[in-house]
């Protein structure tokens, strides 16, 4: 794939970019080290000076670089905007909660008397240089959440992004530049993926964090192995959506089109499978479906737009052969299922509920990256359960019911990083994101976030 912005509104290549040289990568690791070797020795107050200096640049920005990401990706303005201030808002969190995240912990003295220290505690120490590889669906966010804390907790980070969205890659590069970080504290590569194996490899940089494919995480995971470098992976997810009889159906139906079509449905946690109790089925599809035929597909620039283009023909090429599976072996479409008229130039689709799905259909199986929703009927709670943990991936998880003995029982048995009650997922600086099974490993925000690349230290003192 080559570097370039490609508007997926229309399928025009606006800019392309020649990628780093073996040189320049040289350079860039070069410069990663010497930075870290400075910059490890800075105070939690510096380091938060610098990071608030980049969330200042950022917010007074915002419209424009909302606008270069809603053209390389294709997600709506209003997101795009949504998103640069969500970034501001983490940036400022952990300037201002770093510190006492990474505080040193004193085990109290009766517990540790027997092992002969006069004294001991626990220190949180930076790693180094950093590598990230980052996707398209939330240029600005996927960066900023591991930059904010990897900045914060003193490492210096390298960015690989994905390649179609250089020109917003180029922009983080800038901002923490210009904010005041020394040269070499956070690096945009513009590489191709192949180049990461090396990158990797390279003694300087100590470890890794991807969000990304599945086939990504296992490529990159497999090199850090290797090196006996740690990494932390957030990949893929089909998150369930469940129902019960006790829910607000309307507030239920609500949440749910926008659970599955944020950011044109290309999200790791977007609700993608939607399991609903037989009592509430009727009443529920009805509502949902209406509400995703109501929604408008257009150009993203326009505010009147609820759904834009997917981000590459590929990616709509992908999602399309999903639903024609399901189609031919007798799903049936509530609404959707085609690409919608008079918009043949650019890579959308329309928002579309599939029934009947069974597991001989890849959509069972397979994550469903754009405004595609999968619709089953439960009789109960177990079944509820056995059929949301029915997959490979084990991101997050919605729930809808009033009933306490059931929030229990989900709290309990769903396989997910995250179970959200009555509400649908979002990442928030100040709670741990992340999934079990095939979606990945570690954590990322909050304080187990921070505390993923730092050097977990015993000192011990007789």
């Amino acid at each position: 794939m080559s570097i370039a912005t490609v508007n997926p509104a229309d399928g025009e290549t606006l800019q392309t970019f020649e990628p780093l040289s073996d040189e320049e990568i040289e350079q860039r690791l070069a410069d990663a080290d010497a930075a870290f070797r400075a910059y490890r020795t800075t105070t939690f107050e510096e380091r938060a000076r610098l990071l608030n200096g980049a969330a200042d640049l950022l917010e007074r920005e915002s419209s424009g670089v909302a606008r270069v990401i809603t053209t390389e990706m294709g997600k709506t303005l209003a997101a795009a905007e949504a998103e640069a201030a969500k970034c501001v808002k983490a940036m400022r969190w952990y300037a201002r909660n770093a510190e006492a995240l990474l505080a040193p912990e004193y085990p109290a003295a009766e517990d540790v008397e027997d092992s002969g220290a006069v004294r001991a505690r626990v220190r949180y120490r930076p790693l180094g240089p950093v590598l990230a590889v980052m996707p398209w669906n939330f240029p600005l966010w996927q960066v900023i959440r591991f930059a904010a804390p990897a900045l914060m907790a003193g490492n210096v980070g390298l960015l690989k992004h994905a390649s179609n969205v250089p020109q917003t890659a180029l922009y983080l590069g800038d901002l923490f530049h210009r904010a005041g970080f020394a040269p070499g504290c956070f690096q945009t590569l513009l590489v191709p993926s192949r180049a990461v194996e090396s990158v990797l490899r390279d003694p300087r940089v100590v470890a890794a964090t991807l969000t990304g494919s599945e086939a990504a995480g296992r490529s990159v995971a497999s090199v850090a192995g290797d090196e006996v470098k740690k990494t932390v992976l957030e990949l893929g997810g089909s998150d369930p959506f469940v129902v019960m009889p006790s829910a607000d159906i309307d507030a239920a139906a609500r949440t749910a089109v926008t659970a599955r079509v944020q950011n044109n449905g290309q999200s790791c946690i977007a609700a993608k499978r939607f399991i609903v109790h037989t009592d509430v089925y009727d009443a529920f599809a009805e509502r949902f479906s209406a509400g995703m035929q109501g929604l408008t597909v257009g150009d993203p620039m326009q505010p009147e737009t609820d759904v834009g283009p997917l981000s590459s023909k590929q990616g709509r090429d992908d999602l399309e052969e999903l639903v024609t599976d399901a189609l031919t072996l007798g799903a049936q479409a509530l609404c959707g299922g085609r690409r919608p008229e008079g918009l043949e130039r650019g890579y959308y689709y329309e928002p579309t509920v599939l029934t009947g799905v069974t597991e001989q259909m890849r959509i069972h199986r397979e994550e469903a990256f754009g405004p595609v929703a999968s619709l089953y009927r439960v009789r109960d709670v177990d079944e509820a359960i056995e059929l949301a943990n029915d997959s490979p991936f084990g991101l997050s998880s919605n729930v809808w019911t009033q009933d306490e003995c059931e929030t229990d029982r989900f709290a309990q048995d769903l396989e997910a990083g995250g179970i959200y009650f009555n509400g649908m997922t979002a990442s928030h600086p100040a709670l741990p994101f992340g999934g079990v099974k095939r979606s990945g490993y570690g954590r990322e925000l909050s304080g187990h976030g921070i505390r993923e690349f730092c050097n977990t230290t015993t000192v011990w003192r007789a």
